[in-house]
This record gives structure tokens, C-alpha cells and sequence, in this order.
């Protein structure tokens, strides 16, 4: 089934964002600048997209109730003009206008998630700032306001691309996993309940190629997240299990198909396992790996997509778990 969207879109997440118990979709339109969000019906069908203008090239969107209202608002990183974009949810699936904040001149805003990093019961917003080589965590108010950006440098050169929140190291944090793309390695921040993070050694891959997306799961079932990683220049995806304080087991290496984009978890065989999906852009193809539940997976089943995916969410659509 194809929906009609804004131009060039990059980036989707599902969730029910009308309060409907039905999953909606919300997607960024990077050629036009907006959002659009297509409210799901619970049947495998949803509405025509309706559309909201935000800033120019939206990169990456993420969900979160930022004003403590119980309604799902949306978060965006605009690429063009290193700004943050929130959009309020006000009325049953519509959005408010949009509420922008600067990140910082030239950060080139690529990568964004939500989670309470300092564990005051506030929802942070994360950024990966490309451009300047930090990652920024912007910690919530309840009033859909945040502090100014705290920044983590991820180094020269690295242009962090994408994060991954998980709790690596099992203490009960919230962690974050970074894919550089100049320097060519997934970095950890590993945290501490008030919002700060401890960076570890980072970890390398078996190609010296950029890692393009990472995706944090628990793979084997002992309650640390794992990783997954697509790369920029390989047609093989990698998983990396975390075995002790935030170090993870040498990498071991899946085929994907060609160009994997855009990486993602699930259990989509009902047997209480996350496996992996893949978009690959370069065959217009969808890779499924399925776990084993001890950090190892099958080999790809691929099934076709529309025209060069760039990106992929997971929920039940048709309410038949």
C-alpha cells in the first residue's frame, strides 16, 4: 500500500499520536520543509497525510509528551539551518505550530531522540551535531521548553551521524551510542542518572567504512542492549554484543542487500525475540534477519519497497498480535 507524502522524505516513526489505540505514522519531508502525519485506522490502512510546515530539511524526528499533557508532541533536527523543531499536539491527531530553537550556528543537525537522561521524570531531546562534532542534550522543562544544549565532544572530525539509547552496561541508565561518520566508529557515553556521561573507548569496525544508522536491542536476553550497524559502502550490516561494562564481543557480520540505509528492531515471528529489519536503498528492498535469542540471527529474507528506501519503522498496523 503507498501513501502520498511531502517531497524527499528521510525519516519515520510510528506511534499513536491521536490516542486512539490505532498506530499513525509521522515522517520528515526534507525537500519541502514539513512533516506529515498519516493517522492509522487499525486495519492496515491510514488517512491522507496532512502536512505541517517546519524549517528546511528535516533530517531526523523522534516522539515524546514535552508538556506533561498526555498527548505525543513531535521533535525534529533540520539539517539547513542547525535548528530543533517542536510540534505540540493540541486536538485529537493535529499538531500546533511549530516551536523552534536554535542548536548551535553550523551544527548540521543529523540524528535526534527522546528519552529522561537525568532522570527527573522530564523527557530530554539528544541531537547528533554533525557539523560541530558533538552530541547535545537539551534537558525538558514541563512546559515544552528546554535548557540550553549541553554538548559531549565526540572528537576531530567525527561527524556524529545517528544515536542509539539503550542501558549497555546494565546499571539502570540511560547510555548513548553514537555512529561517527569521519572517524569511522561507533562511540559510547555511558550515564550517570544527572545527565552527564562518561565516554568509553570507541569501537571500530572490520570495513574502515563510515557507519551510516545504529539501532539499540536486547539481542540475547541478559537485560544489556546490543547494537546494530549499517554502514556507508558495504552490503553486510554488523551486531555488536555487549558482554560487560559497556565493551561488546567482537562484531559479527550479516549480508544485508545492497546500499543498507536505514536499520530497525522487532519481534515480527510472535517468538518474544527481536530480530532486525534493513532498508536497502540500492535494490529498492527490505532485508528481515531473524533472532535466536543469544545475540545471533538467520540469514536475510528480502521482500521488495518502493523506490530507493531511506528509512523504516516498526508497529503493528492491523491490531493482529
Amino acid at each position: 500500500m503507498v501513501y502520498l507524502t511531502g517531497a524527499y522524505p528521510s525519516s519515520v516513526i510510528v506511534d499513536d499520536f491521536n490516542k486512539d489505540t490505532h498506530l499513525d505514522i509521522a515522517l520528515t519531508n526534507a525537500g519541502d520543509g514539513t512533516i506529515s502525519l498519516l493517522l492509522g485506522y487499525g486495519n492496515g490502512f491510514f488517512s491522507a497525510q496532512r502536512a505541517y510546515s517546519i524549517s528546511f530539511f528535516p533530517y531526523s524526528l523522534a516522539a515524546g509528551d514535552f508538556n506533561n499533557d498526555s498527548r505525543l508532541d513531535i521533535v525534529a533536527a533540520n539539517y539547513a539551518d542547525s535548528s530543533i523543531s517542536v510540534l505540540l499536539a493540541y486536538d485529537i491527531g493535529a499538531l500546533g505550530n511549530e516551536i523552534s530553537f536554535a542548536a548551535a550556528d553550523g551544527s548540521l543537525l543529523r540524528g535526534v531522540v527522546v528519552s529522561d537522561v537525568n532522570n527527573d521524570t522530564l523527557l530530554d531531546v539528544i541531537v547528533a551535531n554533525y557539523g560541530t562534532n558533538t552530541i547535545g542534550v537539551f534537558f525538558g522543562h514541563d512546559n515544552s521548553t528546554f535548557e540550553n544544549q549541553r554538548k559531549f565532544s565526540m572528537g576531530f572530525n567525527a561527524h556524529p551521524d545517528t544515536i542509539a539509547i539503550g542501558d549497555f552496561n546494565k546499571d539502570g541508565e540511560v547510555d548513548i551510542a553514537v555512529a561517527n561518520h569521519g572517524t569511522k566508529n561507533i562511540a559510547l557515553l555511558l550515564g550517570n542518572r544527572n545527565g552527564m556521561f562518561q565516554t568509553q573507548d570507541s569501537l571500530d569496525n572490520n570495513y574502515e567504512l563510515p557507519p551510516l544508522f545504529i539501532r539499540a536491542g536486547d539481542f540475547d536476553n541478559d537485560s544489556r542492549s546490543d547494537i546494530v550497524v549499517a554502514y556507508d559502502g558495504t552490503d553486510n550490516i554488523d551486531v555488536l554484543v555487549a558482554y560487560e561494562s559497556g565493551s561488546f564481543t567482537k562484531h559479527m557480520i550479516y549480508s544485508a542487500g545492497i546500499s543498507p540505509q536505514c536499520v530497525s528492531v522487532g519481534d515480527f515471528n510472535n517468538d518474544m525475540r527481536l530480530d532486525i529489519v534493513v532498508c536497502n536503498s540500492g535494490e529498492n528492498t527490505a532485508s528481515v534477519l531473524l533472532g535466536y535469542g543469544n545475540g545471533s540471527f538467520a540469514n536475510q529474507m528480502r521482500y521488495s519497497t518502493g523506490s530507493y528506501p531511506q528509512s523504516l519503522a516498526v508497529g503493528d498496523f492491523n491490531n493482529d498480535m
